[in-house]
């Protein structure tokens, strides 16, 4: 690791965000599997694509299927997840794009970590409050059940913690609100943080 000398590249973030007449930053989703983060994620990238934003998602089940697939669910294996995502997203960041990553990220450490990585004045943290009964209800993949049964060991909410964070950037309580205001909400947010 002494011998790695980071190289300097022409073409800086700042000037990619000049091109595109946008700020780059990372807007984190989290929440328990089932609360509606992935819905929410992909209807505000799709808000933003529509005003011409330069966007990409980045999506657990996804993440896991490729550049993670060598991993399990333990706590260090849940860490060194989320450091991978972390590093790609602030790889997509420096390329002038504004990264929408929906993960569970269950620790407020690891969430800590993420902010160091990215930067935390690129990091839009969007908790995504939904009771876990109001979850396991939904299962639309039938996780809850299979950890109910102890066929999923380590299934966040059930056997495994979920600290909720201390002060997101925005809160969204999908038994309370209507998936379009939520929407609405974040994208009022986000409009401050694309000026250049």
């Amino acid at each position: 690791m002494n011998n790695l000398v980071s190289h300097k590249f022409e073409i800086s973030r700042q000037v990619r965000n000049k091109r595109n007449g946008h700020k780059s930053f990372v807007i984190w989703f989290l929440g328990l599997s089932g609360s509606g983060k992935s819905t929410l994620a992909n209807k505000v990238e799709e808000k933003l694509f529509q005003q011409g934003i330069n966007t990409y998602s980045l999506d657990g089940d996804n993440i896991r299927q490729g550049l993670n697939k060598n991993l399990g669910f333990s706590r260090e294996d849940r860490h060194e997840n989320l450091r991978r995502i972390a590093e790609v997203a602030k790889l997509f960041v420096d390329n002038g794009n504004v990264v929408i990553a929906s993960f569970i990220t269950p620790m407020e450490s690891d969430r800590n970590s993420i902010k160091e990585i990215i930067g935390e004045d690129e990091f839009v943290e969007v908790f995504v409050n939904t009771s876990v009964e109001e979850c396991e209800r939904r299962d639309v993949k039938g996780l809850y059940k299979k950890a109910r049964s102890g066929e999923i060991k380590n299934f966040t909410g059930i056997d495994a913690p979920f600290e909720k964070p201390v002060k997101p950037a925005i809160e969204i309580k999908t038994e309370e609100e209507a998936p379009e205001h939520a929407v609405e909400r974040i994208m009022e947010v986000l409009q401050d943080k694309l000026k250049l």
